[in-house]
């Protein structure tokens, strides 16, 4: 393993395969970063929940619900602003601070349970209040979140390298956020079609590689592009986008009369985690003129980091990008972002239907701060507010050290402890978090590699999920790839995740397969 090791006191940590009995271990320290053990503080984190349900109970509940409570607080935006202190920073906050952000932004936000609110056609019952907060679509009705929406946006953008800024909006779903992306492409090179349809365009293509997310797909089907008019390229063998063979692909299409619009580039597929070559694809979508989206869902968390950010270079050419924080920045699901460098309110433009109950212009307030008409829904979940009071409470510096502590070191371990046991074979060296491997037993490992073996270990691996699943010990997704058999994919997010956890891994495996 790479990284400098410092061994310190042994500490008590509880046996993965006997919870009620602590085992001494050694922790580890690699690049100053603990890889060893639970980093949060359980007995604090339970009282932090007791407190924020309490401050739900007071204010959210009780308040919300009583006839002689306000409304709303209404304050302008700039005024907000100044309240909320809505600025990401490098550090984190205390737990006190992060509790009153929490009671100022229930009491700055819409009741949307009292009984005198009569905004619009929906309310909700006091019992429903824990499991939802209010909808988002104006400033009038989600101030505190359209601000916080706005903050999480600015800095995401930051981090992606659009000095200038762009546009953006929080859905619900990676998926979304790729259909998004081919809609707003569509639209830049047809904008008849929104209001002429289908008729109005020429036979449209787009293309990305043969690793890329199903959403692609489905969004040309959902928008009537078909999925026969998205071209799937070939990948290297570790499952990156071969940019020649995008450029031969656009001239094979343009000599069949179709018109190229859009190109989806993956940063970080789901099955083997690689990174499609996002600077030379930018090159060929400049000189063709093509939208060039980055599907950055799973790898756009390496953004924060400063030792893993090169594995998405080039990312600031992008026209847009999706992220999703509830991934690998482990916000609550969902929390899924759609960014776009254009600031001419494209998004706006593509989507708007101009309700005018709900979008006036004569409002008495800035009504740019109404994002509602950029999106494709009417009521929003405040998704972005999950991630701005986890980036307050932990800070920049914090989400970057649990990018490369959790995703990286804890994925590196793993991989070198896969290539040292008996039986245990990497798929391929991993680039990013997705750790690829077979399990091979004792009664296959002297047969050669060859159908044979081949085809006898596509079974196995189904065969140790069942029987995890029913002893209830651990959950560890596996599926084929292409011709190759299936194996198990490995993806440690968890903070409690420690060493011998994943040593736990490995041995349980070898355990429930070795009769096999």
């Amino acid at each position: 393993m790479e990284g400098h090791h410092k061994e310190e006191k042994t500490s008590d940590v509880q046996s993965p395969a006997d919870p009620g009995h602590p085992v001494k271990c050694s922790p580890v320290i690699i690049d100053n970063i603990p890889l060893n053990g639970p980093t949060v503080n359980v007995l604090a984190s339970e009282n932090f929940i007791h407190q924020s349900m309490s401050i739900i109970v007071e204010n959210a509940i009780k308040k919300a619900t009583d006839v002689r409570e306000k409304v709303c607080e209404w304050r302008s935006p700039e005024q907000l602003k100044e309240l909320l202190d809505l600025e990401l920073r490098d550090g984190g906050e205390s737990e006190s601070e992060i509790l009153q952000r929490f009671k100022d932004a229930i009491r700055y936000s819409v009741k949307t349970s009292e009984c005198l609110k009569f905004n619009e056609l929906r309310s909700e019952h006091r019992d429903t209040t824990l499991g939802k907060w209010l909808p988002e679509y104006t400033y009038e009705v989600a101030p505190v979140f359209t601000l916080a929406e706005e903050a999480v946006l600015k800095k995401m953008m930051e981090l992606i390298g659009w000095k200038d800024g762009g546009d953006g909006i929080f859905n619900a779903g990676g998926s979304m956020s790729n259909m998004y992306a081919v809609n707003l492409a569509r639209y830049r090179c047809c904008p008849d079609i929104k209001e002429n349809g289908l008729s109005a365009a020429p036979r449209l293509v787009m293309f990305t590689s043969q690793e890329c997310h199903y959403s692609i797909s489905k969004a040309a089907a959902l928008l009537g592009i078909g999925t026969k008019n998205v071209y799937l390229l070939c990948v290297f063998f570790r499952g990156k986008m071969i940019p020649s063979a995008l450029e031969e692909q656009i001239l094979s299409a343009k000599s069949e009369g179709a018109v190229p619009f859009m190109v989806n580039a993956t940063a970080g597929t789901t099955v083997l985690g690689a990174f499609d070559p996002i600077d030379v694809i930018a090159d060929i979508c400049e000189k063709h003129n093509l939208w060039l989206h980055v599907d950055a869902c799973w790898g756009g968390a390496a953004l924060v980091s400063s030792k893993h950010k090169h594995l998405l270079k080039g990312i600031h050419r992008a026209d847009s990008v999706a992220w999703n924080p509830h991934k690998m920045l482990m916000a609550c699901l969902q929390c899924s972002a759609f960014m776009v460098r254009d600031k001419t309110s494209l998004l706006q433009r593509c989507h708007s239907a101009r309700a005018s109950y709900l979008f006036q212009q004569d409002k008495f307030y800035d009504v740019s701060y109404d994002t509602g008409d950029k999106s494709v829904q009417c009521s929003r979940k405040p998704d972005a507010f999950k991630i701005w009071l986890m980036w307050k409470a932990l800070g920049s510096k914090e989400l970057e050290q649990r990018v490369d502590r959790l995703n990286f070191l804890h994925h590196r371990y793993l991989a070198e402890e896969i290539k040292k046991r008996e039986g245990f074979r990497l798929l391929m060296e991993p680039e990013y978090a997705n750790i690829c491997f077979w399990y091979i037993p004792p009664s296959l490992q002297t047969l050669p590699d060859g159908p044979e073996l081949w085809e006898k270990l596509h079974k196995v691996a189904p065969v140790i999920k069942e029987r995890m699943m029913k002893k209830g010990s651990m959950m560890v997704g596996y599926q084929p790839h292409g011709e190759k058999a299936n194996f198990f994919r490995m993806i440690i997010i968890s903070p409690q995740v420690s060493r011998q956890d994943m040593d736990f891994v490995l041995d349980e495996i070898n355990n429930l397969g070795k009769d096999l």
